[in-house]
């Protein structure tokens, strides 16, 4: 929680003004018993009008002084409320996009969502509260016993006996509710997880007719999370009731001992009216603060969860002492590199070593799961190694800044993710803007060129969120496009031509050939036509290389690429071979 309220620091200025103006609201507030006391003991009992009117007029006055003041109040901490909460979403947000895939591996996207919208609300709404309530409950606990006992010095006994009863149960209750609220956000987070995972995968859903699974799924979660609320809410329930019952208590015995004093001339009937308005005041006041206290305990959760996120570390990250202006030729060298997801894991890359020069096309190759995707993810740091090292042009790449040699290797992912906006910003997403020229250039590349064409508004034509009103190959030529955009000298396709036809693969590698010659291209890829032209060929299995060589050397010499390729069937390949 400090390290949230550290953010208030930035908007003091709004948080001061809020507690100076609620100030005035209770100081009004203060005033207004006494007044009404010399309305009924001087004005009414005296029968002198001109004096009631008056003092009405003076109550009216402070009233609407009190207005302002609670006014003024309220807009002052809804601006230093809102103001810490956008600046928590920006600083989430940018710590999100710092993290690596590690990180991103380690936290689950359900709790992120959860965490920048309906924690940072929580924490707003307290902020927001905690100024106009947190100065008004105590100003008012604290005038109120001292305009009580300035009234009436001899019930001040009942103030002191009820206040303690009223602070255990207020503190008991905000003890139990506290891992009770913790429990809430965490079943909050499932229903998040799971509706993220069902929008994510709905065709995947309908297609299998899973529909009924998932309603289930998420009937559950949000029953959890229903039972989850109405317990905390059980608890909280218990307070207003037991409030009432001392606050009822209290008025009986003063006005019962208070009758007695009235009775023996030693009291007026205005004094008591006065000192049970404060009474009031004062067990309400007490009573705000105990549920105050109990919504600061949800947002003490929010703001945990908060500040856990932010003091997560990176596990790559930029260093003053790396280089942030080395420029890449292309030449990549893998010196006995492993590599394991989990610390005590077994690792999913052993011992690779092999050089691939500046120019060259490398196809890699290997059955699901041997590690192709992830030896790729190492080059531009995504991952870092376990051990071993990855230098580019003789350079370790750890002493190469993060962004420095992620704007220079160009990564066709596996999955094409495409954002909602036109064609034209999809392409340019990577450059921030792009010519015409180069957008052209690159969707010709791509082979994307003629079904964009044939849009209605071509290159302005938007797109859905994730590209969902395109096939999955126009989405694949895409995202190869808005690669090649960004003009690097290292290329590298993650079976990034899974959804496209063989001819336009072809023509695609043939299009990288001539017009991108110069630049170092590694495929990772299925069919082995895809690769047939490469300089050279890895065959991963179960994360380790078992031949480097040329298609025509592979043939010979891999029992596990001639294995590949004969299951293939592929008269055509053999043919062009």
């Amino acid at each position: 929680m400090k390290k949230v309220l550290l953010y208030l620091k930035s908007y003091w200025k709004f948080a001061l003004l809020a507690a100076l103006l609620m100030g005035v609201e209770v100081t009004m507030d203060l005033l207004q018993p006494k007044l009404m006391e010399k309305i009924i003991d001087i004005g009414i009992a005296g029968m002198n009008l001109d004096f009631v009117l008056k003092t009405c007029l003076l109550m009216i006055g402070i009233t609407i002084i009190g207005l302002f003041g609670g006014v003024g109040c309220s807009i002052f901490s809804t601006i230093a409320a809102q103001n810490i909460g956008a600046d928590l979403r920006n600083d989430l947000f940018a710590k999100i996009q710092s993290f690596s895939f590690k990180n991103l591996d380690e936290l689950n996207t359900g709790n992120l969502i959860t965490v920048l919208t309906n924690d940072i609300n929580t924490i707003q709404r307290i902020i927001m509260m905690g100024l106009a309530m947190m100065v008004r409950s105590p100003l008012l606990v604290i005038g109120s016993f001292i305009m009580a006992i300035i009234t009436i010095p001899k019930l001040s006994w009942i103030i002191v006996l009820i206040t303690p009863i009223i602070v255990a149960v207020l503190l008991t209750v905000n003890k139990r509710v506290y891992p009770l609220f913790y429990k809430v956000q965490q079943k909050l987070d499932q229903i998040n997880t799971v509706i993220q995972e069902n929008l994510a995968g709905i065709r995947v859903v309908k297609a299998f007719v899973r529909s009924n699974h998932e309603k289930e799924r998420f009937r559950q979660s949000n029953e959890d999370y229903m039972l989850a609320n109405i317990t905390a809410n059980q608890t909280m329930a218990v307070v207003m009731p037991l409030m009432i019952l001392i606050l009822n208590l209290a008025i009986v015995a003063v006005v019962w001992f208070g009758g007695i004093e009235i009775n023996q001339g030693n009291l007026q009937a205005g004094s008591v009216i006065a000192f049970i308005n404060y009474l009031m005041r004062l067990l309400q006041s007490l009573t705000m603060l105990g549920m105050v206290l109990i919504d600061i305990s949800r947002a003490t959760v929010s703001a945990n969860r908060v500040e856990n996120i932010l003091k997560i570390e990176p596990t790559i990250k930029a260093d003053h002492k790396q280089d942030d202006t080395f420029e890449i030729k292309g030449q990549i060298i893998f010196e006995d590199v492993s590599f394991s997801y989990d610390e005590d894991g077994e690792p999913t890359l052993s011992n690779l070593n092999f050089t691939i020069e500046a120019g060259e096309t490398v196809g890699i190759l290997g059955e699901t799961g041997s590690g192709k995707s992830t030896l790729i993810q190492l080059i531009p740091r995504l991952y870092d190694v376990s051990s071993g090292r990855i230098l580019i042009d003789g350079r370790d790449i750890t002493e190469i800044s993060p962004k420095t040699l992620r704007k220079q290797i160009g990564l066709v992912l596996q999955e094409a993710i495409l954002f909602s906006g036109t064609i034209k910003e999809n392409i340019g997403f990577g450059t921030g803007q792009i010519s015409d020229q180069e957008m052209v250039e690159a969707a010709q590349i791509a082979q994307a060129e003629e079904f964009i064409s044939s849009f209605k508004d071509s290159y302005d034509s938007p797109l859905s969120q994730r590209g969902v009103n395109l096939s999955g190959g126009q989405k694949q030529r895409l995202s190869i496009a808005r690669t090649l955009a960004l003009k690097t000298p290292i290329l590298i396709f993650d079976d990034s031509t899974s959804a496209v036809d063989t001819k336009t693969e072809s023509l695609i590698l043939e299009a990288l050939q001539q017009k991108r010659k110069d630049t170092t291209n590694i495929i990772i890829a299925q069919r082995i036509s895809s690769i047939i032209e490469a300089d050279k060929i890895l065959v991963l299995e179960d994360g380790q290389i078992t031949a480097i060589g040329t298609h025509q050397e592979l043939l010979t010499t891999s029992k596990i690429y001639q294995d590949i390729y004969n299951s293939q069937f592929a008269k055509e390949e053999k043919n062009y071979a």
